[in-house]
């Protein structure tokens, strides 16, 4: 079986996600980001969303339940998940407790779809190393009319 051109089979049951959310102004025009990667370190799917007016934080959870669902389409059974976003890193592992109510709906989306993975992990990195799924992300807010 070959591959479409633009999407790639799992031939591994893992894979990584880079993900990056984000808005020109906060709340602003707001954008989502996503690389998956193979264990090989193939990029399996690049996308990005243009998603209207949202907080930085929103966009960031849009962007990983926008992944996730991308990745369960896939029928990954294992994800590691790399975000620059140390709240949603944090909140994810249950350091820290959701307490807004915009963010609240979006993290039990989330949560909810990585209980379907049979192992995740997520981490925390620096901005410089989501340089990918960052173009991505601004790319999706360049679809709003700003540069």
């Amino acid at each position: 079986m070959t591959d479409a051109p633009g999407y790639y089979t799992v031939k591994s049951k893992k894979v990584y996600l880079y993900i990056d959310g984000g808005s020109r102004g906060n709340p602003g025009p707001a954008g989502i980001g996503v690389v998956i990667m193979d264990v090989s370190n193939r990029k399996l799917k690049e996308l990005y969303k243009y998603i209207g007016e949202a907080t930085n934080n929103v966009a960031e959870y849009s962007a990983l339940i926008y992944g996730l669902e991308e990745v369960r389409a896939l029928a990954a059974e294992e994800a590691v998940i790399h975000m620059d976003s140390e709240l949603v890193v944090r909140q994810i592992s249950g350091i820290y407790k959701v307490k807004s109510p915009d963010i609240k709906p979006l993290f039990e989306k989330a949560t909810e779809l990585l209980k379907g993975f049979s192992s995740f992990e997520i981490k925390h990195i620096e901005r410089a190393k989501n340089k990918d799924a960052d173009k991505l992300a601004n790319k999706a807010m360049n679809l709003a009319g700003l540069f």
